[in-house]
């Protein structure tokens, strides 16, 4: 049987966010989607996934679900068979990123989160393309089942976050990095950077795509997880 695959959302997402790709990828292969809501901090999302993922798996993360996918790369590395970053930063917030989340955890808690969603959050997650209006409807759905607090605390796991620049020098599996070419949460050049410190990754762009590939271009996110997935296997 195919290797099986972890799909890892990223902020405000759920299983939703993989609709297309889960259609598409489970008819060769088991596909997990795993929950990111369930800690505080990045390192205990990821030891809480580790005891209940298979032994060897395929990894796949967006955004926040990119980052989680890092830490569980790092602390288990021989079960990760390949891995797939989408829209994905892998270093730390800097002091005026880490400053510019406290307003938006506060106004969550204090009872702004659907206007914080309608005004500032979800139009700089989603590009310019055809798929724009459905995508933010989709992401706005996501985001008010999980709610206000939800919100905050993946904020705040984000804030803290380590720097993985290590981590990725350390990757010799196949490595797909997939961006958006209009990604406003994680640009273009942090993502192409990402690239080029894993040896032999693919770098992948989506034109007119924002930091929602999965819902902006449904079809080309699984034709590149499609293609990455049937990469060789090569030891180095």
């Amino acid at each position: 049987m195919a290797e099986p695959l972890v799909l890892l959302p990223g902020m405000m997402c759920d299983a939703r966010v993989w609709a297309t790709q889960l259609t598409v990828l489970s008819y060769e292969r088991p596909v997990t989607i795993a929950p990111v809501c369930t800690g505080d901090r990045i390192e205990e999302i990821a030891s809480g996934l580790l005891s209940s993922l298979p032994a060897k798996f395929a990894l796949c993360g967006h955004g926040m679900g990119g980052v989680i996918a890092l830490e569980l790369f790092r602390r288990a590395p021989e079960r990760v068979i390949r891995l797939a970053l989408i829209g994905t930063n892998p270093l730390s917030d800097t002091p005026q990123e880490a400053a510019d989340r406290e307003p938006r955890m506060i106004g969550a808690k204090s009872g702004r989160f659907e206007q914080m969603l309608e005004r500032e959050i979800l139009p700089r997650h989603v590009g310019g393309g055809p798929l724009r209006a459905q995508a933010i409807a989709d992401m706005n759905e996501m985001a008010l089942s999980l709610g206000a607090d939800v919100f905050a605390r993946q904020e705040r796991a984000m804030q803290r976050r380590r720097d993985q620049q290590g981590t990725l020098r350390r990757i010799t599996q196949p490595t797909l990095v997939l961006a958006g070419s209009e990604d406003q949460v994680v640009p273009l050049k942090r993502q192409e950077f990402l690239a080029e410190l894993i040896p032999y990754a693919k770098l992948g762009v989506l034109e007119g795509v924002g930091h929602m590939a999965m819902l902006e271009d449904p079809e080309g996110t699984t034709e590149a997880l499609y293609a990455w997935m049937r990469q060789p296997l090569v030891l180095r």
